[in-house]
């Protein structure tokens, strides 16, 4: 089963909230005020829940953060050039675009292969050499869903699409 994308916005008022969270409900999505999940499960992607309300200091910025890793959406009202709202932003981008007005995603900058980590590079290794992602998952002793997941920031982080571009990529870094 696929879920739509989970929203992520950093807005500037309550208005544009406001305007977000009406067309969220309408799309079939749950909002609920505050940023904690009493939730005992990790995992809430297929919940359809987004939380909403203002960020006003760094411990509220961790709880967005969390929630939104957990798979819930997000609408934190916050100023996007303050330095609590670039910590927000500058987080929340590690896990996918986040949107800084009603419409408009903010494209995260790609990095470099020297920026992937070590068992990012491995994978890619084994990728290149002709294994599966099931086989090279196995060879690294993590478990498919983490080389996946690892895999999927390998690309964000190198500003491709697919997992054959992000081997190409590495490969040609290599020479």
């Amino acid at each position: 089963m696929t879920f739509p994308e989970t929203p992520r916005y950093v807005l500037p008022s309550t208005t544009d909230a406001t305007v977000v969270l009406r067309r969220l409900a309408r799309d079939g999505w749950t909002t609920r005020e505050g940023f904690a999940l009493p939730e005992a499960g990790w995992d809430v992607t297929g919940n359809n829940l987004v939380l909403f309300g203002r960020v006003p200091d760094l411990d509220t910025v961790q709880l967005v953060v969390l929630a939104a890793a957990r798979g819930a959406g997000v609408i934190a009202i916050a100023d996007a050039t303050g330095d609590i709202g670039r910590a927000l932003i500058g987080d929340l981008s590690r896990l996918g675009p986040v949107r800084r007005d009603t419409d408009t995603p903010v494209v995260p900058e790609t990095g470099t292969v020297e920026q992937l980590a070590p068992e990012q590079r491995a994978l890619l290794d084994r990728l290149a050499d002709g294994e599966t992602i099931a086989a090279a998952a196995a060879a690294e002793f993590m478990s498919l869903r983490t080389a996946n997941r690892r895999i999927a920031e390998a690309r964000k982080l190198l500003g491709v699409r697919s997992t054959r571009e992000a081997v190409m990529a590495y490969l040609e870094s290599k020479n």
